[in-house]
């Protein structure tokens, strides 16, 4: 269709989720110019705990306030870490995935776990177990800084072109 609605929201906690972005149409380079303009004037924002159960259902809201009917309806979630805040994560995936919305996953792996922050090891299994959801649903971690901008490139490629990613290899 040549277009699509996005909208950008930040998360930490349970109860802190903000809109960067208000939803948008993104129907060629100056508008997809525009909104990646708007994302990076974002001052940085650090908060407490992760929430992805609260980024979950506060996404599933929004597309309500859209004004939109797309085809299809997908949230993706970026973070470095495990859900420690507020819902269980697959409870939350799971409505919002009843919802007819699917869920994607970059998890971060840039720092080195430690367990006083619960960190895990293995973030990118745990997206794909208790993350993503919906139909053609994927994970692409990030593993190095380097990778960010190709990963985030692709995401949004697989996504708009509504393609799988590759099957990956497990040992």
């Amino acid at each position: 269709h040549g277009k699509v609605a996005v909208t950008y929201f930040e998360w930490a906690g349970a109860s802190e989720q903000r809109v960067v972005v208000p939803w948008r149409i993104v129907d060629g380079p100056e508008s997809a110019g525009s909104v990646a303009s708007e994302i990076m004037a974002a001052p940085i924002r650090r908060a407490a705990r992760t929430s992805i159960s609260g980024a979950l259902l506060f996404g599933m809201k929004l597309f309500d306030e859209s004004g939109q009917r797309g085809i299809r309806r997908v949230i993706d979630v970026s973070g470095d870490g495990a859900n420690n805040s507020g819902t269980l994560v697959t409870i939350a995936r799971d409505e919002v995935v009843s919802q007819g919305i699917t869920i994607n996953g970059l998890p971060i792996m840039l720092k080195r776990p430690s367990y006083s922050t619960m960190d895990i090891e293995l973030l990118d299994k745990y997206y794909e177990d208790c993350v993503i959801g919906g139909p053609a649903a994927f994970v692409i971690p990030v593993k190095d800084r380097d990778k960010f901008v190709e990963a985030i490139r692709t995401k949004l490629v697989l996504e708009i072109a509504s393609l799988p990613p590759e099957p990956r290899v497990i040992r």
